[in-house]
């Protein structure tokens, strides 16, 4: 993403980050600043902020948001659900 991404792009990417959260996978978030955006660097954390409001139902933040050169990034994990024991010993 970037720090002037459109609302639609924002909800698309959600819903596929949901899809991949339910099926049990990581997520990682990023947005990229490209020349002058770098001086927007607080618009990309809203952004950031705002996507994890949107999947906080499914997901947990593993990693927190860090700006790592150019891209502003975050991971995303599955809440973790009631764990079901399989091996019964008898």
């Amino acid at each position: 993403m970037h720090p002037s991404t459109d609302v639609h792009d924002f909800e698309f990417k959600a819903k596929h980050a949901i899809n991949f959260l339910e099926e049990g996978n990581k997520v990682k978030v990023s947005v990229m600043f490209k020349g002058r955006e770098m001086a927007y660097t607080d618009k990309g954390e809203e952004l950031l902020k705002k996507f994890i409001e949107k999947v906080e139902d499914v997901s947990k933040v593993e990693s927190p948001i860090k700006l790592e050169g150019r891209n502003m990034n975050m991971i995303l994990v599955p809440q973790s659900k009631k764990t079901k024991k399989t091996n019964k010993q008898e």
